[in-house]
Formats: structure tokens, sequence, C-alpha cells
């Protein structure tokens, strides 16, 4: 069977038809613009990667030799493409090894989706071969987790996951997927994300509030700019620069808002902290108005 007679097949039956749990999580993959995943097989996040042969002209794998390398390959994917990476491991050993990345991520806001395989439902909690709480483990380390214990669940939780994964200040998911939801037969109707109940991303700052900060800026007489890394989360290199260049306000920058602003501009004077330089530390104590941007 060619590609283009392959692909039509496959979208043909994901118009309502059922197919494994693990083809729909594939397919998920694929409805939020995913080319690129990295992972390491192991036996609980084996029929997911059954599910990937079937679409490997569309979804490019890479197998590492290592999990915490699949976690770091997907974290430095999503900082060039600015989109969620993705990377699969299995239960147990293979989950726990994602710990350094999806803390490297929450710390640094850089969009994570990580699907771990589990142990199948009914064996949950036994301490069966290899099953590790990673919902526990995780819950301080990632912006969202999520336990699939059921198909059914798969494609709303997947939408989520990236919703949440790239939407306000950006941070990693972990999604831990049970081998029986993997394995179960489930009517794929997927649906993107835009908003989630109780969950606010993007506040919009009051006239009122924009005004006082006005105000502010307007009448300080040392004021000083802290540039962070939100700056290039939000795309607003441009506009950034627009800004400080009409005021002529001095720019200090956070270690992760390093490349949101030229480091040779006049009006930059490098990196505060204990590891920065003199000048934006004592701009920072001295000045009147402190302008965190980012």
């Amino acid at each position: 069977m060619d590609t283009q007679t392959k692909k039509k097949a496959q979208e043909e039956k994901t118009a309502g038809q059922k197919m494994s749990g693990a083809e729909a999580l594939v397919r998920a993959l694929l409805e939020e613009g995913v080319d690129t995943a990295f992972g390491y097989i192991g036996g609980a996040i084996m029929p997911v990667y059954d599910a990937l042969y079937n679409y490997q002209d569309q979804l490019k794998h890479v197998m590492v030799r290592h999990e915490q390398g699949a976690v770091h390959a997907a974290q430095g994917y999503a900082r060039i493409s600015r989109k969620p990476g993705v990377c699969f491991t299995t239960s147990g050993p293979g989950a726990t090894n994602l710990v350094t990345g999806l803390a490297d991520a929450m710390l640094d806001s850089t969009p994570l989706v990580c699907i771990t395989g589990q142990v199948g439902a009914p064996l949950l909690g036994s301490d069966a071969f290899q099953e590790t709480d990673m919902i526990s483990v995780s819950m301080a380390i990632t912006k969202w987790n999520y336990q699939i214990t059921s198909a059914d669940e798969i494609c709303e939780v997947m939408a989520k996951a990236f919703f949440f994964a790239n939407s306000g200040r950006p941070g990693p998911v972990l999604i831990d997927i049970t081998k029986n939801a993997q394995f179960e037969e489930v009517e794929y109707k997927y649906k993107k994300r835009q908003q989630v109940r109780s969950y606010l991303p993007n506040p919009k700052p009051t006239q009122a509030s924009i005004d006082q900060a006005a105000e502010l800026i307007n009448g300080a007489k040392r004021p000083f700019v802290l540039c962070g890394q939100g700056v290039t989360i939000a795309r607003a290199e441009d506009e950034f620069k627009k800004f400080v260049e009409k005021a002529g306000i001095p720019v200090g920058h956070t270690l992760n808002g390093l490349s949101a602003f030229p480091e040779d501009h006049p009006l930059s004077v490098g990196m505060l902290g204990m590891h920065g330089n003199y000048s934006p530390n004592i701009n920072t104590n001295k000045c009147d108005v402190l302008i965190a941007i980012g």
C-alpha cells in the first residue's frame, strides 16, 4: 500500500470508527501537529509503539539510548520549534528516568507532553512488576498530570494535555496510560481544547491597572527594566525592544531571559543575580521603579 492510499485509509478510519486506545493516542498527536517524538521502548508502552509503526510516514520517532535522553531531546525540540515536545517511556524505571527533565522543563517553562506506560488498571496498587506511582512522583514537577485507565478517556485527556502544556506559562505535562487502555477499543472523536473550566491561562489586565503602571513609569527618576523569558515565550521580542528604546530605560536580564533582548544593545546592562553582572544588580537595588516584563 503506497503512502497516499495508507493515509486516506487512516483518515477514513478516524471518522467515528473504532480503533485501539494506542492508535487513538497516536492520532491525537497528529491532530495536535506533532511530527517528531522521542522515546525508548518497553513492555508497558509497547502497544503505542505498535501503533506508531503504521504512522511512521507522518510522525518521526527518534529512538534514544536512555529515557533521560528522550526528555532532554524533547526539551530541545520544544525550544527550537516553539511547539510542545513529546516523548514516550515505559513504566517504572523508564518513567522515573524522566524526573530530571521534567523538573528542568518546569523551571524553564518548556512545553512537554510526556507519555509513560503503566501496568494494567486491575494491577494498580499491587506492587506489580515495574509499577511506579508516577502521578505522585511527578506532581511537584509538572504543570498537570493524569493517569488514563480507560481508552474512553484518551481523546479528552490528550486534548487537555496539549492545551495545558502550551498555554499561559508553558510547562511539562505527564500522561500515565495503563496497558489495558492501550489495548481497549474506542470510538475516535477528537476535539482540540480552547479552554478548560477553572483554568485562566491569560488573564487580561484592566485599563485602570495599565494607567497606573504608565503613571509609575512616567513619574520614575531611576526606572529599570528586568527582562525575563516570558518575552520570548510570548514572542514579544520586537514589542519589548520598541518599548525600551522609546522609553530609553536600561535593561537587565534574568538567566532565561538572555535571548529576549540583544546583549550588545546600548540599553542592555547584562544578567543580574549571583552569577550575573555588577551593574544590573546595583540598578535593581537602586531603581525607584522596577519594570519586570516576562
